[in-house]
C-alpha cells in the first residue's frame, strides 16, 4: 500500500471591475454546488491537488510530478510550470526537489521570464494506523526555499530571501473519503514577513475501487496562509477533480478563486487555474 505515487488507499486580459466581481460570485456558487453533487457517489480515494499528503511512495520510491499555474491577476497575468522530483530514501523518510519556472507579463512594464526559486524539503512519517479499509497518517515536513530567482529586474521572478518553513501534515483515508490537513511556520530572511501557512482538504471518490486503479475523484479544499506584520490573511477555496489512470499515471486539474487577500488593491488574484500530471517510476 505504501508503494503507491498518488497516495492511494487500496485497502480500504481584464475586464471590468463590476464584470469581474460578478463572474467570482458566479464561478465559487457553481463550484460549490458541483463539488456537493458530485461527492454524493464516492467510492475510492487518492490525493489532494494542493495540499501536501502524508503517504509516501514506498521503499525506494521515485517519481515526477508537474503541474502548470495560469495565474490571473488585477494588474498582470502569470505562468508558472512546475517540476517536483521525490525520492524516498526509506518507507518513512521522503526528499524532494522543487524546481519552478515562471513568465510574467504585467499590464505596464516589461515581461520577464526564468527559473523561480529554488526548494528543497524532507518529511518523515511520525505515525501510520492502518485498519479495515482506513489508515491514519502523520508526518513531519521542512522545506528550504533558496534564492535562484531573478530580482533585479522587474517583475522579480523570486522572493530574494531565504526561507525555512516547518509543517505537519496529516491525513485519514478510507475507501469512502479523505481528510487531509496541514499546518506550518514559514520563517523569512531579507527583512520579508513571516507567515502561519493551513490547508484542509476533503476528497470524495466517484468511481468504485478496484486494481489497479481507475479512478475519479474531485476535492474541496481551503488552502490559505496569515502574513504577519499587520499584512493579513490569504485565503483560497480550491475546487478540483482527478482522474488515476492505473498504478503510476494520475492526471489533475483544479482551481483556487479567493476568499481573501492580503494584496494591495490593483494587485489582487482572480484566480489560479492549475493543470497537472504525476508519474511514478521505479
Amino acid at each position: 500500500m505504501d508503494n503507491n505515487f498518488f497516495g492511494i488507499h487500496n485497502d480500504c486580459y481584464k475586464f471590468s471591475p463590476r464584470l469581474m466581481a460578478y463572474q467570482r460570485i458566479t464561478s465559487k456558487i457553481f463550484l460549490i454546488i458541483l463539488m456537493l453533487l458530485l461527492g454524493l457517489k464516492m467510492k475510492a480515494q487518492g490525493p489532494p491537488i494542493f495540499t501536501d499528503t502524508p503517504i509516501m511512495l514506498g521503499v525506494q520510491g521515485r517519481g515526477v510530478r508537474t503541474f502548470g499555474n495560469i495565474i490571473s491577476k488585477e494588474n498582470a497575468n502569470a505562468y508558472a510550470q512546475v517540476l517536483v522530483v521525490p525520492y524516498n530514501i526509506t518507507s518513512k523518510w521522503q526528499v524532494d526537489a522543487v524546481v519552478p519556472y515562471l513568465s510574467i507579463s504585467p499590464d505596464a512594464g516589461d515581461s520577464q521570464s526564468g527559473f523561480g526559486d529554488l526548494k528543497l524539503f524532507t518529511k518523515y512519517q511520525l505515525y501510520q494506523k492502518d485498519g479495515k479499509g482506513t489508515t491514519l497518517r502523520g508526518l513531519i515536513k521542512l522545506t528550504e526555499t533558496f534564492p535562484t530567482g531573478n530580482t533585479s529586474k522587474m517583475p522579480a521572478l523570486g522572493s530574494g530571501a531565504y526561507q525555512t518553513t516547518l509543517s505537519l501534515v496529516n491525513g485519514y483515508v478510507t475507501t469512502k473519503y479523505g481528510v487531509y490537513g496541514e499546518v506550518g511556520y514559514n520563517l523569512a530572511g531579507n527583512g520579508l514577513p513571516d507567515n502561519l501557512i493551513y490547508n484542509i482538504a476533503f476528497g470524495y471518490p466517484l468511481l468504485p475501487q478496484k486494481y489497479p486503479p481507475n479512478q475519479l475523484n474531485v476535492f474541496l479544499e481551503l488552502n490559505g496562509n496569515y502574513v504577519f506584520d499587520d499584512v493579513g490573511n490569504n485565503l483560497f477555496l480550491s475546487p478540483g477533480i482527478q482522474y488515476i489512470a492505473g498504478r503510476k499515471l494520475l492526471f489533475e486539474s483544479g482551481i483556487q478563486i479567493p476568499l481573501a487577500d492580503a494584496s494591495p488593491r490593483g494587485q489582487q488574484t482572480n484566480y489560479i487555474l492549475r493543470i497537472g500530471t504525476r508519474i511514478l517510476i521505479f
